[in-house]
This record gives C-alpha cells, sequence and structure tokens, in this order.
C-alpha cells in the first residue's frame, strides 16, 4: 500500500492518473475490443484487458501494413492513368 501512496504522490508536473480514470479507460476497452466484448463475461482482469488491447492494436498494425503492401502492388501493375488507379487513391487518401 505504502508504494502505491508514493507512485501517486510523485513530485513534477505532470498529472497522475487516478483509479476512477483507469477503470473507465478498462471499461470502455472492454466495450471496443471484439475479442473482449464477444466473451459475455466481466470477470476479465483489467490487466488481461490491457494485453489483449495491445495484441489487437498490434493485429490492426500488422493488417494495415499487408492491406499497404497489397495496394503498392496494385498499382504498380495497373495504369496511373485509369480509373482502377483513381479509385485506389482516393481510399489511400481518405
Amino acid at each position: 500500500m505504502s508504494s502505491r501512496r508514493s507512485s501517486r504522490q510523485s513530485s513534477g508536473s505532470t498529472p497522475s492518473i487516478k483509479d476512477d480514470q483507469i477503470i473507465e479507460l478498462v471499461s470502455k476497452l472492454r466495450q471496443l475490443v471484439p475479442e473482449i466484448r464477444d466473451r459475455r463475461s466481466d470477470k476479465v482482469s483489467a490487466s488481461k484487458v490491457l494485453q489483449e488491447t495491445c495484441s489487437y492494436i498490434r493485429n490492426l498494425h500488422r493488417e494495415v501494413d499487408d492491406l499497404s503492401e497489397r495496394l503498392s502492388q496494385l498499382l504498380a501493375t495497373i495504369d496511373a492513368d485509369s480509373a482502377e488507379a483513381a479509385i485506389i487513391r482516393s481510399l489511400i487518401m481518405q
């Protein structure tokens, strides 16, 4: 308990995160991350929610990288002035 108090009473200008803010964040993450939301269990620990959220974000990054690579390859194989190229460019710009 004393270690928790000392971490909350740290000096400096950075604001500390309050317990209710952590609870609110974990609650929102439970609603947003499909792997957690689909479980129908409120017994998932905050630590597990954060781990699964990080995993979900890493997977999203991988998917974005894969899609980017596929779009780049597609653009390299079609005429730059074609309608298909214009569609792909508009998707990338959004």
